[in-house]
C-alpha cells in the first residue's frame, strides 16, 4: 500500500513540475468548470419548469439527456484538448500560452463534436444501468463498464490532439495504446486521484474543525474560514484536473515515442509501461 502511495505522490510531483513551468495550464480546467456550469444552468432551469421528468424517464427525456450529455462533453474535451495541446508543446520544450491551446483544440473541433456525440450516447446508457431503479446486479455491470469506458477512452483526447483522423479511429487508437502500455497497474489513471483524494479528505476535515472552531469565536470568522476552505478545494479539483492532462499528453508521447519527458524521468511513468506478465 506505502509504495502503491509512493509512486502516485512521485507522478503528482512530477505533474506539478511540468504545471509550475507553465501555471497558464490551470485555466483550462477553470475555463471548462465555468462553460460546463453555464451549461447545466441552461439545461436545468427548462426541464424544471416544464416538469419534463415529473413522470419518469420518457422520450422526450431522452432526447434532452442525449443533448445534455452531447453538450457537456462538448465543453469538457474542447478544454480538455485545449489543456493537452498546450501541456504537448511544454513536453517538447516549447512556451505555450492560452491562446495556443484553445487554436488546438478549435482546429479539431469536428473530431470533438464527433466523440462529444459517442461519448454522450454512452454516458446516457451507461446512465440507465446505473438508474437507481435498477436491481443491484445491474447497476453493478453499469459501474464496471463506465470504469472501464473510462480507461480505453483515457488517451483519446491526446490521439486527438496529436492524429488528423476521426473519433472513431481516435477511439480504437487509445485502445490499442492501451493494449501495449497497461502492465498491472493504472498508475496515471489512478494515482492523481487517489493521491488528491486523500488530500481533499485531509483538507476538508481540517477545515471543518477550524470552522467549528472560528464559529464559536465569532459567527462571521466561522464563515471566512468556511469560504477559504471551499476556495482550497476548489483549487485542488482545478489542479487536479491540470495535472491529470499534463500525465496524458506525457503518457501519449511516450507510447508513441518511447520518450520520457524531462520531468518525468525516473518516475512511475516509466512503470505504466512494464510488459503485462
Amino acid at each position: 500500500m506505502f509504495e502503491k502511495f509512493s509512486r502516485s505522490w512521485d507522478l503528482v510531483k512530477a505533474s506539478a513540475s511540468v504545471l509550475r513551468s507553465d501555471k497558464e495550464l490551470m485555466l483550462f480546467p477553470i475555463l471548462s468548470s465555468l462553460a460546463t456550469l453555464l451549461v447545466l444552468a441552461t439545461f436545468a432551469l427548462p426541464v424544471f419548469m416544464l416538469k419534463l421528468f415529473e413522470n419518469g424517464f420518457n422520450v422526450v427525456g431522452a432526447v434532452v439527456g442525449f443533448a445534455f450529455y452531447f453538450c457537456q462533453y462538448t465543453v469538457i474535451i474542447f478544454f480538455n484538448s485545449a489543456l493537452v495541446g498546450a501541456a504537448t508543446i511544454r513536453l517538447e520544450g516549447g512556451d505555450p500560452t492560452v491562446s495556443d491551446g484553445l487554436r488546438i483544440a478549435r482546429s479539431r473541433l469536428p473530431a470533438i463534436l464527433g466523440y462529444a456525440a459517442i461519448a454522450a450516447t454512452v454516458g446516457l446508457i451507461l446512465q440507465s444501468l446505473k438508474n437507481r431503479d435498477n436491481n443491484i446486479i445491474v447497476r453493478l455491470i453499469g459501474s464496471g463498464l463506465g470504469a472501464a469506458w473510462t480507461l480505453a477512452t483515457f488517451l483519446v483526447v491526446p490521439v486527438l490532439v496529436n492524429r488528423e483522423i476521426g473519433p472513431i479511429d481516435a477511439l480504437k487508437e487509445s485502445i490499442a495504446l492501451l493494449k501495449k502500455t497497461w502492465g498491472e497497474n493504472a498508475i496515471g489513471n489512478v494515482g492523481i486521484g487517489a493521491a488528491f483524494g486523500l488530500i481533499f479528505v485531509l483538507v476538508m476535515l481540517v477545515g471543518i474543525v477550524l470552522s467549528i472552531a472560528a464559529w464559536q469565536a465569532a459567527p462571521a470568522a466561522g464563515i471566512t474560514v468556511a469560504v477559504v476552505v471551499v476556495i482550497a478545494l476548489l483549487v485542488l479539483g482545478v489542479t487536479q484536473a491540470a495535472l491529470s492532462g499534463i500525465y496524458s499528453a506525457a503518457l501519449y508521447r511516450y507510447a508513441v515515442s518511447n520518450e520520457t519527458p524531462a520531468a518525468f524521468q525516473g518516475m512511475a511513468l516509466e512503470q505504466a509501461f512494464s510488459p503485462k506478465r
